[in-house]
């Protein structure tokens, strides 16, 4: 769990309307939802909100807010920004507790491509998933998925079943080894290996 702590206040005003008083008032509206206490319009200070997603921690880490000295940890769902200021204009919180088992995509990031001979060949890692969505405990949430490449060769095909996945976590697709990446030839690289086959032949 992240230490971001944001204040919120009911709105009572819903709808469009209410939306737009918020933003003049230099607030962002705001859902919570989930749990018996179902969907709760709120409104955030908007730099307490924009530290947050600055912070990198806001969209992968659970949170905490607070209303009136009430605290309640969430995980933000969705954010919508403005498609000109990049500013935030309305959040979709989702109420959990900790240890509570919730899907999440965590981001996929490669390792040791100077390990791979395909790489060194000169061949190209095509990211099939840039994303993997997980099942994990609210309160572990990864930071990251690492591709180990070591070993590559061109025409390899990396699924999910050879990476290791955080401790705690199992991806929510089930019925299939999915394709996360592959090693593809460049055209240099295959006339390379084409020459060299030949010169074996030769031999």
């Amino acid at each position: 769990m992240s230490d971001i702590v944001l204040s919120v206040d009911v709105r009572e005003t819903t709808g469009t309307g209410g939306a737009r008083a918020a933003r003049r008032d230099g607030l962002i509206p705001g859902v919570i939802y989930g749990g018996p206490r179902g969907s709760i319009a709120i409104n955030l200070k908007r730099n307490e909100l924009v530290k947050a997603i600055n912070s990198g921690k806001f969209l992968s880490h659970m949170v905490t807010i607070d209303h009136n000295g009430e605290k309640q940890p969430v995980i933000a769902r969705d954010v919508q920004f403005h498609p000109v200021t990049d500013q935030p204009m309305h959040v979709d919180l989702l109420r959990v507790e900790e240890g509570e088992i919730i899907s999440v995509e965590v981001v996929v990031h490669f390792a040791n491509e100077e390990k791979s001979p395909g790489l060194k060949r000169g061949g190209v890692l095509n990211v099939v998933r840039h994303t993997v969505e997980l099942d994990c405990p609210a309160d572990k949430i990864p930071e990251e998925i690492v591709v180990d490449l070591s070993g590559a060769e061109i025409g390899d095909t990396i699924h999910i079943s050879s990476v290791t996945l955080p401790e705690g976590t199992a991806t929510t697709i089930k019925d299939r080894d999915f394709t996360v990446a592959t090693i593809q030839g460049s055209r240099a690289a295959t006339e390379a290996a084409t020459s060299e086959e030949d010169g074996e032949a030769e031999e």
